[in-house]
């Protein structure tokens, strides 16, 4: 798991194998998902115990889960110890399933942890522990006991994406390939930041939809809630977007937690429309979930409501997401395995 039909392809040539066999493993693999190489049916015995000498499928399934009394479920998945970069000898990352009527999202995670330590996400104050492995990230989905039940993925749990692209990049491609799960890229989301470089090469080498933190239209304000303001600016952002097509089935968003009295005055509300002015997107205004040692008021479901009108009115389509899964550490901001990094299985 987590290997591309290139890869495929050149590990069946060093075997000896037919060029054709790649097709089969990453049919069985990405479509079939299979738990081991006997199953792969098709393919001779004599090769798959060839593959076997050297490779296995890679699936690890969740060791613990914790339900919502709203039907979120929680997982926690046990990551490749090569993707650490402390001397633990195992790791773990925290993957969030959410239904909701006809629809079914899955939250997943692409590190142990994070770099970029915003002010308002438990993630952070974890510090960075390590980058998953496409294989890690896969797995979040290959594993997931509602797997035939998912309409959509959000590259929204623990971690920054930007900062793990190459692996991110390479998980999307297996999603969404023919060869792989053949996934329409618009029922994927990843979010951001906003990391120098790495953000336009996501915007040129994937058709995913795009999700921008932005949390304060001011950057100095956002600077004080999000460090990578000084790396890469909002407007800088907003600028680098504006060089894109929105306006067909490609998405742009932008991620919005309230504060109250901080970051949902009018004045803010004028800020944002004036940043994103001409631009096709929408702004999802988030509950502001409490997390220990931090002091900051979320905002009431009026004031809430009074910046959504306000946005909608001007020109920015604004909705108010959901919260789900507050009650078992689930929500926006709330993931963290800090702790469970010293779980032995």
């Amino acid at each position: 798991m987590g290997m591309t039909l290139a890869e495929l392809k050149s590990a069946v040539k060093e075997l000896g194998m037919p060029q054709f066999t790649a097709s089969q493993i990453a049919q069985w693999l990405y479509q079939q998902h299979v738990d081991s190489i006997d199953e792969m049916t098709n393919i001779s015995k004599a090769n798959r115990e060839k593959l076997k000498e050297q490779y296995e499928v890679g699936a690890m399934k969740p060791i613990d889960c914790q339900r919502s009394k709203d039907g979120t479920i929680k997982y926690l998945f046990p990551v490749s110890c090569r993707a650490m970069t402390t001397n633990e000898t195992e790791g773990f990352v925290e993957t969030v399933f959410i239904p909701d009527k006809d629809r079914a999202t899955l939250c997943v995670s692409c590190q142990v942890g994070c770099k970029m330590n915003c002010l308002f996400c438990q993630t952070g104050k974890q510090g960075f522990e390590g980058n998953l492995t496409a294989a890690d990230i896969l797995n979040q989905i290959y594993a997931l006991p509602e797997r035939e039940q998912l309409t959509n993925i959000v590259f929204m749990g623990q971690g920054e994406p930007m900062d793990n692209l190459d692996a991110v990049l390479r998980a999307t491609e297996i999603l969404t390939a023919d060869y792989g799960c053949a996934w329409s890229p618009r029922r994927i989301t990843v979010s951001s930041v906003g990391i120098r470089n790495k953000l336009r090469r996501f915007l040129n080498e994937s058709e995913c939809h795009v999700a921008i933190s932005m949390h304060s239209p001011l950057p100095e304000q956002r600077q004080t809630l999000m460090p990578a303001e000084k790396q890469m600016s909002i407007e800088e952002i907003v600028g680098l977007l504006r060089q894109y097509d929105f306006s067909h089935q490609r998405r742009c968003s932008f991620e919005y937690i309230c504060f109250a009295g901080l970051n949902d005055t009018t004045t803010h509300a004028r800020e944002i429309v004036k940043l994103l002015q001409g631009l096709e997107c929408r702004v999802n205004l988030i509950r502001f979930h409490e997390i220990p040692g931090v002091d900051l008021p979320g905002s009431d479901e009026k004031r809430m409501e009074a910046l959504r009108d306000y946005l909608t009115g001007h020109g920015v389509f604004t909705t108010i997401r959901a919260s789900r899964g507050q009650d078992i550490f689930a929500a926006c901001g709330l993931l963290s395995t800090d702790k469970k990094l010293r779980i032995k299985n």
